[in-house]
């Protein structure tokens, strides 16, 4: 559980998203840092017991708060939200790993899925449904994945990829330029001492679909098409 401190805090911050206020309340900050380490090193040991994490660090997961507003037309120097990326190399890895973001007012959620893919990632993901959809989509449509992950988050091209026909059965599939799965939290669940048990049981949810992605995205190398995004 995270204590509800965490969420004023974070709360008061998008009121006062200014460097003079966040200096003047640096230690709610540190103390709304620690707790949300204090569930990723929970989080980390439970993850270990069915996913080899290598040496995971709690540091090696947390995002930084400031936010990179040299190209933003928004200059709040910092995110309204605490985040972590947990998987093997923690948040800098480039895999798809599972992605905690808490956020006041029920906008906390457990992701992953395909977010940041190349154009060669992408061809090789088209493919891959292109000739064997079936995997995928016994993952993705079981029973249990889509109740707990009934929200899919990303863009998708407006027409068919280039080299795949407008009438291709998997069309919906191969559109997708972005395939994340998004289980929300409220307030309270985030505040509950269960959200840890929680959060545990949507990542070996989520672990067969990352799996297979990771697996398609880098380890896998089938000849590369011409790439259309």
């Amino acid at each position: 559980m995270l204590q509800s401190s965490t969420l004023k805090f974070l709360t008061d911050l998008v009121q006062n998203n200014n460097r003079e206020w966040f200096l003047e309340n640096r230690k709610r900050y540190d103390a709304s840092k620690a707790d949300l380490e204090k569930l990723v090193g929970i989080l980390i040991t439970e993850l270990g017991k069915f996913h080899d994490l290598g040496n995971l660090q709690v540091k090696d997961c947390i995002f930084r708060i400031n936010r990179d507003v040299r190209f933003s037309k928004n200059k709040d120097p910092y995110k309204s939200n605490l985040s972590a990326g947990i998987g093997p190399g923690g948040r800098s890895s480039g895999k798809v790993d599972y992605y905690l973001h808490i956020q006041p007012d029920g906008n906390s959620f457990l992701g992953g899925g395909m977010w940041d893919a190349t154009a060669e990632q992408l061809s090789k993901y088209r493919q891959e449904v292109d000739y064997n959809a079936d995997e995928l989509k016994s993952i993705i449509h079981e029973k249990t994945f889509r109740e707990f992950f009934p929200e899919i988050s990303g863009e998708s091209l407006k027409t068919a990829p280039k080299g795949y026909p407008k009438d291709h059965p998997e069309i919906e599939l191969l559109r997708r330029k972005q395939l994340f799965f998004i289980h929300r939290f409220t307030d309270k669940d985030v505040t509950s001492k269960d959200f840890a048990d929680s959060i545990i049981n949507g990542m070996k949810l989520l672990k067969p679909y990352t799996d297979f992605m990771n697996y398609i995205l880098y380890d896998a190398n089938p000849e590369a098409e011409d790439i259309q995004l």
